[in-house]
């Protein structure tokens, strides 16, 4: 059942809420005893300085739960400083307020959106959380339904999206959508078709967009095909082949990310214009991320270091 935010204050949510909050601390307690070790007080502090609104049960209006998403954040925070080993460049681009982070997307797995919350949050000075607009269909999944707005992602609608932005909100966006994470090794970082919803909003609620480039997420899953008919059937949006899965081999490669965030971009004009002047916006967006990943890519002497 998708997750609705105002079924928190019935009581049998309330107690799916509690045993969902146990089984994640049964399971994780090992894992938080490493991450505290090793991050020290640094991801509470953080996460300390992160306004909220919160309702009687502990959760924000769209059930984002900061005691569950405490253990997802450490597992970020570990991927982003450990496995990944994430290079930061022009952090200190993003403004303070409301923000659009636009990014291109990779890795046949979301990990990229993962290690941008982390960066946001540990890296950036206030740090920010980052909350992510999700395709609609994960509200359809068992247990993602649940988990997601835990986590603090929030289903793609323009309303909510809207709504956060009006919270002064950080938010990323990936314009690429499921084409980005479904590109085969031979189509890594070739910029697919942006979506115009994302300029709409920025321009509907004047909120200033920062432009990053991720490198290293498009060599962590090697790609060869992407079944498109068989996906339709099965109802997925993407079924790619990767041959690392049959071998036995389902972690990412530890390919070293990095990230280059741009300088905000400003636009101004009705959110309601026509779709030709709306995608010239977008296509400016589209052209500053793709000089980043260019000058990124070159840059990098190697996948993994």
């Amino acid at each position: 059942m998708a997750f609705s935010p105002h079924a928190l204050r019935t009581r049998g949510v309330t107690l799916n809420r509690r045993v969902f909050r146990g089984m994640l601390s049964r399971a994780g307690n090992g894992f938080m005893e490493f991450a505290e070790q090793w991050l020290g007080e640094e991801l509470d502090a953080k996460i300390a300085r992160i306004h909220l609104e919160r309702n009687e049960v502990g959760v924000d209006p769209f059930g984002f739960d900061p005691e569950v998403a405490r253990y997802g954040l450490a597992f970020a925070a570990f991927l982003h400083r450990a496995y990944f080993r994430t290079e930061v460049h022009g952090i200190q681009h993003v403004p303070h307020g409301r923000v659009l982070i636009v990014a291109n997307h990779s890795g046949q797995l979301p990990l990229d959106a993962v290690l941008l919350t982390a960066a946001l949050l540990l890296d950036a000075e206030p740090p920010r959380f980052a909350r992510s607009m999700v395709e609609k269909w994960t509200a359809t999944l068992p247990f993602i339904s649940f988990l997601y707005p835990r986590l603090g992602q929030v289903v793609g609608a323009q309303d909510n999206a809207r709504r956060l932005l009006e919270q002064e909100s950080t938010l990323l966006v990936f314009p690429e959508g499921v084409d980005g994470i479904a590109k085969t090794y031979a189509e890594r970082y070739q910029l697919q078709s942006f979506g115009l919803g994302f300029m709409r909003l920025a321009l509907e609620t004047r909120t200033p967009i920062v432009p990053v480039a991720i490198v290293g997420g498009e060599e962590q899953y090697i790609s060869i095909a992407n079944f498109r008919k068989l996906a339709q059937i099965l109802r997925m949006p993407a079924l790619p082949l990767v041959p690392q899965l049959f071998l036995g081999m389902p972690l990412p490669l530890p390919t070293k990310y990095r990230m280059h965030f741009g300088a905000p971009m400003r636009f101004s004009g009705p959110s309601d214009d026509d779709d030709a002047s709306i995608a010239d916006k977008v296509g400016r967006v589209r052209s500053a991320i793709d000089v980043l990943l260019r000058e990124g890519l070159k840059q990098r002497q190697s996948i993994f270091w």
